[in-house]
């Protein structure tokens, strides 16, 4: 009976995840659209010397409203647990874009105080993540291992020093900051902090919300 009961719930679950894929893509892509048009507006634009408030609540929008949906939705909740760790971890490959960041100050668009924390922390993470990939592909118990939590841990970190310097260093010393409001607030820029730094974090909590279950 216990064999049947296990049977009829993995089908459920198996029936059920391509809904959720195509959920979590409308998400995406609904919440891209949003990015594009706010940044398109100057939604995201501050004068000189201000905190970039805005940029600040774009990031932090979608991983507080992803935090109330894993608490609140059971049905959420369940899909973020069994979400592929694998596939997740892959991901973070994408952030070797970072390097570009290094382009943008060569270029005098971006300060160095952001630019280089910035792109050397996503290029240490994007090298590292076919390796963690491949470790949980070959041990599935390696995603409650310390190494997998430290490098979502410090993947997180990267993100919170890169965006802590650029709205905090230009309000200690002025004279470091840009000449007129921040590269980061325009199109297409704009979509590295209100699109790509809270996705990247959602998926880094979902590996350690795995992690957390697994230990």
């Amino acid at each position: 009976m216990s064999a049947t009961v296990l049977s009829n719930s993995d089908h459920a679950t198996a029936s059920t995840a391509p809904s959720g894929r195509v959920l979590i893509a409308i998400i995406l892509g609904l919440w891209f659209v949003l990015a594009f048009w706010l940044g398109a507006n100057g939604t995201f634009v501050t004068p000189r010397g201000t905190p970039p408030l805005p940029i600040l609540i774009g990031v932090l929008t979608p991983i507080t409203v992803f935090i109330g949906a894993f608490v609140i939705s059971r049905a959420f909740r369940a899909l973020v647990l069994a979400a592929d760790l694998p596939l997740i971890a892959s991901t973070h490959a994408w952030r070797f874009v970072g390097f570009g960041f290094l382009g943008f100050y060569a270029l005098g668009i971006l300060p160095g105080y952001f630019a280089w924390p910035a792109a050397l922390g996503d290029m240490a993470i994007a090298l590292t993540a076919p390796w963690i990939a491949r470790a949980l592909l070959e041990r599935p118990k390696f995603a409650a291992s310390k190494i997998f939590v430290a490098w979502n841990l410090f993947g997180i970190l990267d993100f919170v020093v890169a965006v802590g310097m650029g709205a905090i260093t230009p309000l200690i010393f002025p004279s470091l900051a840009p000449a007129g409001p921040t590269p980061l607030a325009y199109l297409p820029l704009v979509l590295i902090p209100t699109y790509g730094v809270p996705m990247f974090i959602i998926l880094h909590l979902t590996a350690l919300l795995q992690a957390r279950q697994q230990r």
